[in-house]
């Protein structure tokens, strides 16, 4: 297959951005995109190129005394009748415009354009983000080759809206069971049903009050939620046992083993079974080159309320942001798109921030 990012598409972002959506590339079948990624790469002469599974590394090494990182996941969610991509007015349409192959386009397009950058730079266009943590493109590289991810300071292309969201919250999931006692519901003074028991833990969800927490200048509200709940035997049978499964997104100033004490202070006298949990992320803001890229964006950080990849970076030490085209609001709709204006916006900040 001849590779559609010809010299003349890489030299536009927004020409890039709708010819990367029609590339496409779901979750676990990112082969032909990531081959086309590194062709181009390879070409590049300031450039050493790397590759693990369908995740490609390149980066500068002009000697500078600190390095960035430029990420962005090269998969997108199952299409839903959303490709080929169409432009209509100002607006791109197709699967992965907003997340996040319109980020993917300002990152290919920087490394092919920026020889000299201010910073040394790191580009990772990686695989499998929208899916389990064990087939994380980031993941993977943290685990088999750590050294290429080390730098001073990370921003993670997600879709912001052009906006700078600093950090992440954590997530915590947890399943809480109630026990009874099963009887026939004709006699049903002889059992003790589980679902009714599970009444209690419901209303200290419904009395329960979030922290709303700042930090550097970015504020993060918490949340509890019931997220799902199961029970029941039989349409004449007393139930034994109901799950209540909770989702806590915590601030960042909180570590998994905090968030995890707190949930026990919230429902005590309950057992509670962990069955998913990631750290969040400071805000990140004291680095130079945070400042610095602070300054080109031109508006005020804020703290990002959901999960992202900045939080791996973050347990390596790297202080990292979110930034990106994409609106998150239309990330994975049937009629997903990105605003030409916002990825123009977008390639124009970085080499404000990075061009010498």
């Amino acid at each position: 297959m001849a590779n559609p990012l010809t010299p003349d598409v890489l030299l536009d972002p927004v020409v890039l951005t709708r010819t990367l959506v029609d590339v496409e590339s779901v979750s676990r079948d990112e082969k032909v995109i990531a081959d086309h990624v590194e062709d181009v790469l390879r070409e590049v002469s300031h450039l050493s190129v790397r590759r693990l599974g369908n995740t490609v590394m390149a980066r500068t090494k002009l000697g500078r005394d600190q390095r960035v990182i430029l990420a962005g996941h090269l998969d997108t969610v199952p299409i839903s009748g959303n490709l080929p991509s169409t432009v209509v007015d100002d607006l791109i349409f197709g699967c992965g415009t907003s997340d996040m192959k319109g980020g993917v386009a300002l990152a290919l397009h920087l490394a092919v354009t920026l020889p000299d950058p201010i910073y040394d730079v790191t580009y990772l266009f990686y695989e499998a983000e929208e899916i389990a943590s064990e087939f994380n493109g980031l993941n993977l590289v943290a685990t088999e080759h750590p050294k290429w991810l080390r730098g001073d300071f990370a921003v993670l292309l997600e879709p912001t809206y052009g906006a700078v969201e600093a950090g992440c919250q954590g997530t915590m999931q947890v399943e809480i069971r109630t026990k009874g006692r099963r009887a026939h519901t004709a006699r049903s003074w002889r059992g003790v049903n589980a679902i009714h028991a599970a009444g209690e833990v419901l209303r200290r969800l419904e009395g329960y009050r979030p922290r709303t927490v700042t930090i550097d200048g970015c504020t993060y509200r918490e949340g509890l939620s019931a997220v799902g709940i199961s029970g029941g035997v039989a349409g004449n049978v007393v139930p034994d046992e109901c799950v209540v499964k909770v989702n806590l997104r915590f601030a960042p100033d909180r570590s998994e083993k905090q968030a995890l004490e707190h949930l026990h202070e919230v429902f005590e006298g309950y057992e509670l079974v962990v069955t998913d949990s990631a750290p969040g992320a400071l805000p990140g803001l004291n680095a130079a080159p945070a400042r610095e890229f602070l300054a080109a964006v031109g508006i005020e950080p804020s703290g990002k309320l959901g999960w992202t990849d900045v939080s791996r970076f973050a347990a390596l030490g790297i202080p990292a942001l979110n930034y990106g085209p994409g609106d998150p609001s239309l990330a994975h709709a049937p009629d997903e798109h990105v605003e030409i204006g916002k990825i123009r916006d977008g390639a124009a900040t970085l080499y404000r921030w990075l061009a010498p």
